[in-house]
């Protein structure tokens, strides 16, 4: 196990040996924040001793791991089971040994994949973990403050992986963000969209924003392209980066007017 330190805010893990800033780049940026009370940081075997995972199920084939009690940003990772091999959507900062041994009961991992950096944390212990890839897009390069050797930048607007399964990169939150579509035969399949995506409380309104915590909007330009990238997207159920945000059967129907929205907001 590695036993680096671990920002305490965002979860991003920091390579061992090298001198560690003095403010977690990942927070010290209009995306995040550092908090009132300053920089903190932990160690993996530290959160071992005061955290678990909750393993749920959110569809067929698709399971919610979440730390109890929260921890960092709270978000949750999203374990994609397929034929073709098991996919990682997103990291939570703690692969405890539970969670290791459910993953690997049904089936282990064949990739790790990112919606963008927020969720970076421990990604290469899960990687290690599983002797599995990293899938990162190359506009979000400089954000990656733990390089390994498992990480594969991509470019491009999509990647396909196994199985009908796509990493679309959108931007807007981030400049590499994306999504992950997964194909269905019932309809027309179902979108896990971290963070480049927000739904409302009343789940009518879909969110993309530069800073969702600081509340800073896209400019105009970057929402052209978010929504040029996402033009031709169909799904019907959507997944994001945290309890709550899920949208099952008219997914499409908020996305679509969420972004008409946008559109009419901004002259489109």
């Amino acid at each position: 196990m590695n036993d680096s330190l671990i920002c305490t805010t965002c979860g991003t893990q920091y390579p061992p040996h090298q001198p560690l800033p003095d403010l977690c780049p990942i927070c010290n940026d209009d995306r995040q924040y550092i908090p009132e009370n300053g920089q903190h940081w932990t160690r993996l075997s530290a959160l071992k001793e005061t955290h678990r995972v909750r393993i749920s199920p959110l569809a067929e084939r698709i399971w919610s791991l979440k730390m109890q009690p929260d921890f960092a940003i709270a978000n949750r990772a999203l374990l994609v089971q397929s034929p073709g091999g098991n996919i990682l959507w997103d990291c939570m900062p703690l692969p405890d040994d539970p969670t290791v041994a459910f993953i690997r009961s049904v089936g282990g991992l064949k990739a790790i994949a990112f919606s963008h950096p927020h969720y970076y944390t421990t990604m290469n212990e899960w990687a290690a973990l599983f002797s599995c890839p990293i899938y990162i897009h190359q506009h979000d390069q400089p954000w990656i403050m733990y390089p390994g050797e498992a990480v594969r930048l991509w470019t491009g607007e999509r990647y396909q992986l196994w199985d009908g399964i796509q990493i679309v990169h959108t931007g807007g939150h981030f400049p590499g963000s994306c999504v992950l579509h997964l194909p269905s035969e019932t309809d027309r399949g179902t979108l896990l969209c971290g963070d480049s995506l927000l739904l409302s409380r009343s789940k009518r309104h879909l969110a993309v924003m530069y800073s969702y915590p600081n509340q800073i909007l896209l400019p105009r330009n970057e929402f052209a392209a978010f929504d040029q990238r996402t033009a031709g997207l169909a799904f019907d159920n959507l997944y994001g980066a945290f309890d709550q945000q899920d949208l099952r059967g008219d997914a499409m129907t908020v996305f679509t007017t969420s972004m008409q929205r946008y559109r009419d907001s901004y002259g489109l």
